[in-house]
């Protein structure tokens, strides 16, 4: 029986990583024309509008070409790198391997068992392999899927369903960061950590990691970059006249440039389309009022010490989102999209609570799904989790779709209130202020009392001023007297 040799390289497409997503920007190659590959090694890192995410490649040979250049945006289904796949090094893809059950079908109908063969140097290669995600193994599943028709059962899976596997882990799980530490195996480093070290210009395989299970952290990189502790020879040798131990005149920003050009791409890019579509399709109305919250923080004081809620992330926000769950299930239409395809107005019977968060990587908003049927304690652990998973840069575009209605708390950065931007296809977003000791009149008397500003925008077009008023006065409400969360629910 005489083997083919397929000598046509294979091109490997950028694919969407994300859902829905059209582009990707290549950070980041691994590999250089002539370097050898195997399967589910990482090639390059990109960049979509929702996170970071290494590329495996589905198969084993030699790279022929990279097609584009780093810092290239790349639409999804364009091929960006050819990889001469050797014979027998790689299980090849389900559509090679019909065609190759086809003509041997043609040549030997009677002898149908002959790719049984297979399986067992397949297994073998998944034991062998190294994870290529923080946190994650091989999967042994990876090489047990359901064929498709005309496919002999023992065929491998097809390149694109490798790459969807990994590729989801990837967005969803921690990465691993640049280089190659000794022994071959890659330096592990969150996304953010990645960013940074890429930002800085330092080769993360040159870093001792210094977190648990070897980990590089962010100290890690900056003391990588940070000039050598060894002033005090210079200022301690005799000869040397203490004018020079004075620090030198400070550089003028930018190194003298008088502007500075950043490209808008990433998260940055997708956040203004969004916000200029947004503010340009649906009329905006924002509504303020302010209130006094001392019975609501000394409510939180209380919460955290509370044996339920021991070991959960415990603020005025959690009982903020709270108050909010109430007011939309006193005034569920608020909580609505509008279908300007089909001039219907729809109104959702579930919550997916949207929370503002400031990333490394710009401004995301995950929500939280069906938070109106979660109890407090539920509430708080989805909240912590939110907020932690953000900061990590492990926020994966699952959690940034399909929310109703969004908070965001402008109060942590000392700002009194704000007029916020929906965001597409929600009908409403609660600003929340800082909440500081201000004079009020308690009781009949002048006070000092802790005092927040709340402002609701609203999509005018299916909520009036009428339904806006309602909610934003229920919130504030709930936060002046908090047991209305006991007697409203």
């Amino acid at each position: 029986m005489t083997t083919m040799t397929d000598t046509s390289p294979r091109e490997f497409k950028m694919p969407d990583v994300g859902e829905g997503l059209t582009e990707a920007e290549i950070l980041k190659w691994y590999v250089q024309p002539g370097d050898t590959v195997t399967d589910g090694q990482v090639v390059c890192e990109v960049e979509t509008a929702k996170a970071a995410v290494e590329l495996p490649i589905p198969y084993d040979g030699v790279v022929r070409a990279l097609h584009f250049p780093e810092g290239t945006t790349v639409d999804v289904g364009t091929s960006i790198i050819a990889v001469d796949v050797a014979s027998g090094a790689a299980p090849a893809p389900a559509s090679e391997a019909a065609s190759a059950s086809a003509s041997a079908e043609k040549a030997a109908p009677a002898t149908p068992a002959a790719p049984a063969a297979k399986p067992a140097p397949a297994a073998k290669k998944i034991e062998g392999r190294k994870p290529v995600l923080v946190g994650y193994g091989v999967a042994e599943s990876s090489t047990k899927r359901r064929p498709r028709k005309g496919v002999p059962a023992t065929a491998a899976p097809a390149e694109d369903t490798l790459y969807a596997a990994a590729a989801i882990q990837a967005v969803q799980g921690e990465l691993n960061g640049h280089g190659h530490a000794p022994g071959g195996q890659r330096p592990l480093a969150k996304p953010p950590v990645r960013k940074l070290a890429k930002d800085l210009g330092v080769d993360l395989a040159t870093i001792t990691p210094s977190g648990p299970d070897g980990v590089i952290t962010r100290e890690d990189v900056h003391a990588a970059v940070a000039p050598p502790k060894a002033p005090e020879p210079v200022v301690e040798a005799p000869s040397a006249p203490a004018a020079p131990a004075v620090a030198p005149a400070p550089v003028a920003s930018y190194d003298g440039a008088r502007e500075t050009r950043i490209p808008v791409k990433g998260v940055r890019k997708a956040t203004a389309a969004a916000m200029v579509g947004s503010a340009f399709t649906a009329p905006h109305v924002t509504e303020f009022v302010t209130v006094d919250v001392t019975r609501t923080m000394k409510l939180v004081e209380e919460l955290k010490q509370d044996r339920e809620l021991a070991g959960l992330r415990v603020n005025p926000l959690l009982l903020i989102a709270k108050a909010l769950l109430v007011a939309i299930k006193r005034h569920p239409d608020i909580n609505a999209s509008w279908d300007e395809a089909a001039q219907e107005i729809v109104v959702k019977h579930y919550v997916n609570l949207g929370i503002a968060a400031a990333t490394p990587r710009g401004l995301i908003v995950p929500n939280i799904k069906d938070a109106h049927a979660k109890t407090l304690p539920q509430l708080a652990e989805s909240l912590g989790e939110l907020v932690s998973t953000a900061k990590e840069g492990r926020t994966s575009p699952a959690a940034m779709q399909g929310g109703t209605v969004t908070i965001t708390n402008v109060g942590v950065f000392g700002i009194d209130t704000g007029t916020p931007i929906l965001n597409p296809g929600e009908s409403a977003i609660l600003a929340v202020g800082s909440i500081k000791l201000q004079p009020w009149v308690h009781k009949g008397k002048v006070k000092a009392r802790q005092v927040t500003t709340l402002a609701l925008s609203f999509d005018h077009r299916l909520v009036d001023g009428e339904l806006g008023s309602k909610v934003l006065a229920d919130v504030a409400a709930i936060l002046e007297q908090p047991k209305r969360l006991i007697t409203w629910a």
